[in-house]
Formats: structure tokens, C-alpha cells, sequence
């Protein structure tokens, strides 16, 4: 059985596939929150060059229920920090999903970020925030979060860097990715140590939903996330927020 959606505006919109059954299940009680959320990423969101015309017959299976399946790990009642949200994926299917959450869509481009704004007010997301900026800018500035999530955005080590520092201690990065997960993992073993990592895995998720089944690497980390040079700099940075503030 397949669930119709309800206002297909463009030509591209026009190539949205009714719901499959499974998003019912999945997105319980947002499930129509979900469909708008679909049908904006294929009108706006093809328009305004944030996903391309060709992912729009795709995008159930492929965008939403692949990213709202990353809920199965997230543990209950944590802080969420979605590294180069995009379009807003995997955020705001995990959003959908997990009320329980208080996520932070970080994205550096403006036409991103008011394309996330829009769909976090129009959704009534009161969990959410978004936040514009690159996540080595941010550091120290925003409070560290229990869990960094990222999908799609660069290889593990780079990835790493930029998300681990913005972890609390003994946080956890779960990252989507695809086919050479196992060999990304072995080649940023080195990388990933000098970060504070303490352990890696390959988890494979949304058995029922989606097939093939997600791929995340979990990324665990110690008392230092980042290192030590990133402990310094947080330090710096939280210093000089408290001295402007009290200039202010």
C-alpha cells in the first residue's frame, strides 16, 4: 500500500513517488510532516540547487527513511549536532522521528541554512536549531553535544576533524556512509587516535525499512574529544565569549 502526498507544484515535484508504507511506520505520528518535508526537498529544494532533479523518484528510500533510520542508535534524550546539514539530512528525519532530542542543524551557507529555517518553522520543530557556520568556527561556541551526525559531507578523517571537537566527553560520532565504510575506518585508524577516539565500528541499521540497510560508522571518544589542541582552543574560545559578554 502507498499513501499519496498533497500539493505537487513543479515538474520535478511531479516525480515525488507516493509514500511507501514503511515511512507510515517509521515516522508514526509526523508521517505527514515527513511527506511536506519530501515534497519541499523536491520543489524548493530542487530549485534552490540543494538536491539534485534526478534523487527526486529516490527520495523516500534513499534520503528520508535511509537517514530516519539512524534513530535506532542515537541514544534517548541527547544533544544532537548535524555537521553540514544541507538540505537537512539525515537532521530533520531524525528530528521527525525523535522528539526526545534537541538537535542543532549546523550548515555554512546561507541558502541552506534559510532553506532549513523555513522547513524547521513551517514543520514546528521547537527541538531544533539551526546555525550557520563551518564547525572549526563554531567551536567554543556553541556547548559540545553528546552526538555529531554527518551523511554524505567528506571522507571519515576530514570528517572526523571537524566533528570530534564539537563532542562532549565520551560523545559519539555516527555517520552515514556507504559502501567503503570499513575501508574508510581502516585507513583514518591513525587519524582518528590523535582525535581522542577510543573505539570504531560498522553498524548496519533500518532492517525492515530500507534495503540495503544503512551503513554508520560509530565513532567513540575519550575525555579529551579533539585532543588536547582542541581542549586549548575550546578553552580560548569559551574565555573570550565570557569576556565579550561582560563587555557587553
Amino acid at each position: 500500500m502507498r499513501y499519496g502526498r498533497t500539493v505537487p507544484v513543479t515538474e520535478d515535484a511531479e516525480q515525488l513517488p507516493p509514500a511507501p508504507e514503511e515511512a507510515r511506520a517509521v515516522f508514526g505520528d509526523r508521517f505527514t510532516d515527513a511527506v511536506r518535508y519530501a515534497e519541499l526537498l523536491a520543489d524548493a529544494g530542487v530549485r534552490r540547487g540543494l538536491i539534485g532533479p534526478r534523487e527526486v523518484p529516490r527520495l523516500w528510500e534513499r534520503h528520508l527513511l535511509n537517514c530516519a533510520v539512524l534513530s535506532e542508535v542515537v541514544p534517548e534524550g541527547v544533544t544532537v549536532c548535524d555537521v553540514g546539514s544541507g538540505a537537512g539530512l539525515p537532521g530533520i528525519p531524525l528530528a521527525l522521528v525523535r522528539p526526545d532530542l534537541k538537535i542543532t542543524l549546523l550548515e555554512p551557507l546561507l541558502r541552506r541554512t534559510n532553506f532549513l529555517t523555513e522547513v524547521v518553522e513551517l514543520l514546528g520543530l521547537d527541538h531544533v536549531t539551526v546555525v550557520r557556520g563551518r564547525a572549526e568556527e563554531v567551536l567554543g561556541k556553541l556547548p559540545p553535544v553528546h552526538v555529531v551526525t554527518a551523511r554524505a559531507v567528506a571522507p571519515l578523517d576530514r570528517l572526523a576533524a571537524w566533528g570530534v571537537p564539537l563532542l562532549r566527553p565520551y560523545g559519539e560520532m555516527l555517520l552515514l556512509k556507504g559502501d567503503t565504510a570499513e575501508e574508510e575506518v581502516k585507513a583514518a585508524g591513525s587519524a582518528l587516535s590523535k582525535l581522542g577516539a577510543v573505539g570504531t565500528s560498522v553498524l548496519h541499521v533500518g532492517e525492515g525499512v530500507v534495503d540495503p540497510l544503512s551503513t554508520v560508522v560509530r565513532v567513540e571518544v575519550g575525555e579529551s574529544p579533539g585532543g588536547v589542541r582542541f581542549a586549548a582552543k575550546r578553552a580560548k574560545a569559551a574565555r573570550t565569549g565570557r569576556t565579550r559578554r561582560r563587555r557587553g
